[in-house]
This record gives structure tokens, sequence and C-alpha cells, in this order.
């Protein structure tokens, strides 16, 4: 018995026939690349840093005390953090750490970061529902509040900002 004989690319002809057709062994598709979400890691990495900034600066305008005294606070009376309103500044505070993790994990390379989008716009909704509560019980007057406020609003739309451009950035092609 005869062996076939074999065509340059590989493919076994039939006896006396023309060669077999081949496919290409590559795709003529473009491949997504992996790379970091640079832009939404930043402003996510900078909303953590502008929390932790808040824990050193007053947060009302007429009362004494600092950010870190108002995080204490709750975590020392953590039955009762919703009804006294301490449950803002812990929710701005760890609520800005972890966009500062989600925002260092955007900086790793993956086809797609919409995940950590999802998860940082979540974390930021919360962070805006602490800022606009005290502010709709002032009257939207702006003047009750100190520069630690103001940072946690910062804090707000940063991670509004560096989510939603990691969640509406799709995949990237070479």
């Amino acid at each position: 018995m005869t062996q076939p004989e074999q065509s340059p690319a590989g493919a076994t002809a039939a006896s006396g026939g023309p060669p077999a057709a081949t496919t290409p062994v590559y795709s003529a598709e473009p491949v997504p690349y992996r790379g970091p979400e640079s832009l939404g890691g930043l402003l996510l990495i900078l909303a953590g840093i502008v929390a932790a900034v808040s824990l050193a600066l007053d947060w009302l305008a007429d009362v004494d005390g600092t950010g870190w005294d108002l995080v204490r606070d709750g975590f020392e009376d953590l039955d009762a953090v919703v009804d006294n309103g301490l449950w803002q500044p812990l929710a701005v505070v760890l609520g800005g750490g972890a966009l500062l993790v989600l925002g260092i994990l955007m900086w790793l390379p993956a086809r797609s970061h919409r995940f950590l989008g999802l998860l940082g716009l979540i974390v930021s909704g919360v962070i805006v529902w602490a800022v606009l509560v005290p502010l709709e019980d002032a009257g939207w007057e702006f003047d009750d509040f100190g520069p630690g406020f103001w940072c946690a609003i910062a804090v707000a739309v940063l991670g509004l900002l560096g989510s939603l451009k990691a969640l509406l950035t799709g995949k990237r092609y070479r």
C-alpha cells in the first residue's frame, strides 16, 4: 500500500488528485491585548489619596475636630453609627481605601477592566450617597462644611469618573 503524498502545508492529498486546501493556523480577526487602564486607575488612586487627606482636615466649619476624630468616633460607637450620622465619614474614608485598591488593580494588565469599573461604581455610589445626605440636611448650604468635606466631595467625583472610564472602555485591539 502506498503512502499518500504530503503537501508543503502539511495537508494530505488524495491519491493522484490536487493537494487538499488548508486553512491558516492564525486568525485574521484583531486580537485584544492585555494592558492597564491608566486614566481610570489614576483617578481612583487619586480618590483614595484625597480620602486619606480628608482625615487630617476639619469636616465641619463650626466644630473643632478632624476627619480622623469622626472616623474614630464612628468605629467606637459602631452600634449607633447610622443614628448619630457618623456613617458618612466612615463611608467616605473606607470607600476611598477601596477605590485606592481598585485603582492599583486597574494598573495590572487585563483585556478589560469593566468588572473593576463596576465595583468602583458601586463604591462610588455609596460615597456619593454619603456626601449628598449631609448636604441635603444642611439645605444645600456649603457654609457649614470645612475642607475635609470638600475632599469628600472630590473623592465622590474622582471615584465616579475613574469607575465610569474603566466601565465604558472595552477591549483594545492592536
